[in-house]
């Protein structure tokens, strides 16, 4: 589900882009080139970090079917922390970039099945089913977004942080199957 979101996002902010390229891939490994790969397009959309929702964490999971009930493991809610990075030889181009990119998703940040245009004939794309996330501004301390450049292998580039908030990971799997209860039988004695 990772990479269909990220892929998703991609799409989305190329489609407003008019003569900028986004491109998925690792900032880490891009150098200011001709734009021949992924890796050398206007702007990179890399993922930064994994984190688990902390709130929906302890919530069941079970489905009630006739008067049969499965249950399964709890859903694994997650945020993502991506990074619009622009890769162009001309510092005013990428503030451009980066501009747009913040631009689009002021627009529209709640992406949904619906409302989000995507290539659904990709083989990547085709299991993926009803969906819904928000993307909010992340805004690091100076600390944190040296740090941030500093395992991305110090070289900054003119960039713009966003949380992708709530996409729940699921794999159909059944732990238990039970009957439903229907009524209780106990008897209650004085004391």
């Amino acid at each position: 589900m990772i990479f269909q979101v990220l892929q998703i996002v991609k799409e989305e902010v190329n489609s407003y882009f008019e003569d900028t390229t986004v491109a998925l891939g690792n900032i880490a490994n891009a150098s200011t080139g001709d734009g021949e790969d992924d890796e050398d397009s206007d702007v990179i959309l890399s993922l930064l970090n994994i984190d688990e929702e902390p709130t929906l964490k302890n919530i069941p999971n079970y489905s009630i079917e006739g008067n049969t009930v499965s249950y399964k493991n709890p859903k694994v809610n997650v945020n993502l922390y991506v990074i619009f990075s622009a890769n162009n030889q001309l510092y005013v181009e990428s503030l451009k970039s980066i501009s747009k990119v913040i631009e689009f998703f002021q627009g529209k940040n709640v992406f949904t099945h619906v409302n989000s245009n995507f290539n659904r004939d990709d083989a990547d794309m085709q299991e993926i089913g009803n969906f819904k996330f928000i993307t909010e501004l992340y805004t690091p301390s100076f600390e944190q977004l040296s740090y941030i450049w500093g395992i991305l292998g110090g070289k900054q580039y003119p960039s713009v942080i966003y949380k992708i908030r709530l996409l729940e990971i699921e794999r159909d799997v059944t732990t238990v199957q039970g009957a439903i209860i229907t009524e209780i039988g106990a008897t209650l004695n004085k004391i």
